[in-house]
């Protein structure tokens, strides 16, 4: 089966280049992280040795659309995986920082009723290399446009933690091997409670998201269907233990949706578990979904229910509505291609701008 070459660790590599002098192992290492290069494209590797690790490692992250939208402070991907399943990633630039939003899994198999990739169904998981790749490939974009990348959220197609193995292997990977810090990437989950038990003692400092959208269970569980497993009771007892064993807080995600969880009562549901949780809240803009037949609230009326929040004491800030021309909340893109649409603002696929020679050639 095709595999990436950012799937295996460095125990892996060495076996690999087993009979190869052993500072081979710190240069293809080095040339995967540092340089985001693949094996064939490290020229200070021999050509025999390249021509063999791009036939072990054919499996890759095809672009079947780069989109831009935003003046050109978010660029979403449409991926291609090598058995044909598609993954989306989102690049977004702000004054202060540049973010990437990746994918865990092909689908989900979660089923919020207000997810395109929910609606869609689970494919598979992502391995290891596959969620790298798609920082790596980021990463190159933003610094052909002189950027950064410096954050790394787990809020793209999928449900990171049931993914747990693949998604903790690459947290590491992009803290210790990319150099991303701990503190810049966050995941998020819809309340997986034995995995956010599990991961609070990782001991790591990674950030963790919740997706709440409702703070009591009858209305959390029409659009959140694994509440009726682990429920809202629960979900606070997790982010508390995490909190504890972390010293990080935990941010509830909120998507703002018109007459169903923008209301004064919600307002004040939230708060209350919110400060049980001790818990800061984003509320995001609800981007327009297929087959979902709510709106997004106004912005009169996320203004009000942000303000109602910091009443009651909650540090909430809303989120920027970023990417609704080009499809860029999760799942969008790619349900609009696989329902026979047009690509919004489709450019030239940008994937690995200016390649660095990296020493000398080992022909």
């Amino acid at each position: 089966m095709p595999r990436s070459p950012w799937d295996p660790d460095r125990a892996e590599w060495a076996d690999l280049l087993d009979g190869e002098p052993r500072f081979r192992i710190d240069q293809v290492w080095q040339g995967l992280h540092e340089h985001g290069l693949r094996p064939e494209e490290q020229t200070n590797l021999p050509k025999a040795l390249r021509e063999r690790l791009a036939v072990e490692f054919d499996g890759r992250l095809e672009p079947v659309v780069r989109s831009v939208g935003d003046g050109g402070d978010t660029i979403k991907w449409l991926w291609r995986l090598h058995d044909g399943a598609t993954v989306e990633t989102v690049l977004m630039h702000y004054a202060d920082r540049s973010t990437v939003c990746i994918s865990s899994q092909a689908g989900c198999a979660m089923g919020c009723t207000f997810c395109a990739t929910g609606q869609a169904g689970f494919e598979r998981h992502l391995s290891v290399g596959e969620i790298v790749e798609q920082v790596v490939l980021a990463r190159a974009d933003a610094a052909a446009s002189g950027r950064r990348l410096s954050n790394v959220v787990y809020m793209g197609m999928g449900e990171p933690l049931a993914n747990y193995d693949r998604v903790m292997a690459s947290l590491r990977r992009l803290n210790t091997d990319l150099g991303l810090g701990a503190r810049h990437l966050t995941v998020s989950t819809v309340g997986l409670v034995p995995q956010m038990l599990r991961f609070a003692e990782e001991g790591l400092q990674v950030g963790l998201a919740v997706s709440l959208h409702s703070a009591n269970d009858a209305d959390r569980s029409t659009t959140i269907p694994i509440n009726d497993r682990h429920p809202i009771a629960d979900v606070v007892a997790a982010c508390e233990l995490f909190r504890e064993r972390t010293g990080r807080r935990v941010s509830f995600e909120w998507a703002m949706i018109a007459g169903v969880n923008d209301r004064p009562s919600d307002a004040a549901e939230l708060a209350s578990v919110a400060a049980a949780a001790r818990a800061h809240v984003n509320l995001i803009p609800l981007n327009p979904t297929p087959g979902y037949p709510e709106i997004g609230s106004t912005p009169e009326a996320i203004e009000a229910f942000v303000g109602r929040l910091r009443r009651h004491g909650v540090n909430a800030t809303v989120r920027a509505n970023r990417g609704t021309d080009i499809d860029a909340a999760c799942g969008q893109l790619r349900t609009r291609l696989a329902d026979g649409g047009s690509a919004p603002v489709t450019l030239t696929p940008r994937v690995r701008p200016n390649r660095p020679t990296v020493g000398q050639t080992g022909d």
